[in-house]
């Protein structure tokens, strides 16, 4: 029988790490803490359920709360005055803006695909614990996996970037 004791170590002991999965799948800190908190109040509810291994169980309410809310929130085209501006590679910041250049990327992939490479790169996840925690067949995580680093590997920004790089 599991108890508040064992929900409150397992919490103080993974929120860090929660936390970061939560930010990888929104993309926003204060979002992201909110998205922590309601898949933790999920969680607590069904915590004398969950078996010896809660992290699956955590794992899928994160993706989940995070796809519900996805689904509820307006996508609307935001209209600018000016293109946004180049990256530099000369610019002695110009890795961290490879790297901000990948995470917009990553943030412009469909959820689904984006849960399967948090899980599967950033969590270290095998193909058959993530087809577990999102209750599909392996041969989906990897269809999923193929298809989200195909669609990186062509991100115009990301193409844009590192031919800007080559030429200087």
């Amino acid at each position: 029988m599991r108890d508040r004791a064992e929900f409150t170590a397992y919490v103080e002991a993974r929120s860090p790490r929660l936390l970061r999965i939560a930010y990888l799948l929104c993309r926003d800190w204060a979002q992201a803490e909110d998205l922590l908190q309601t898949a933790l109040v999920k969680v607590w509810r069904a915590w004398r359920r969950i078996g010896d291994d809660p992290d699956p169980y955590v794992y899928r309410a994160l993706v989940n709360t995070h796809a519900s809310w996805w689904r509820r929130r307006w996508r609307g085209e935001i209209p600018t005055s000016a293109p946004p501006d180049t990256v530099d590679a000369r610019d002695a910041m110009g890795a961290a803006d490879s790297r901000a250049l990948l995470w917009e990327a990553l943030a412009r992939l469909p959820r689904g695909q984006r849960a399967v490479l948090v899980l599967r790169f950033f969590e270290d996840l095998s193909e058959a614990r993530v087809a577990e925690i999102l209750d599909c067949s392996v041969g989906t995580v990897k269809s999923q996996t193929s298809k989200a680093l195909a669609k990186l590997r062509v991100d115009p920004q990301i193409v844009t970037a590192t031919a800007n790089s080559g030429r200087n």
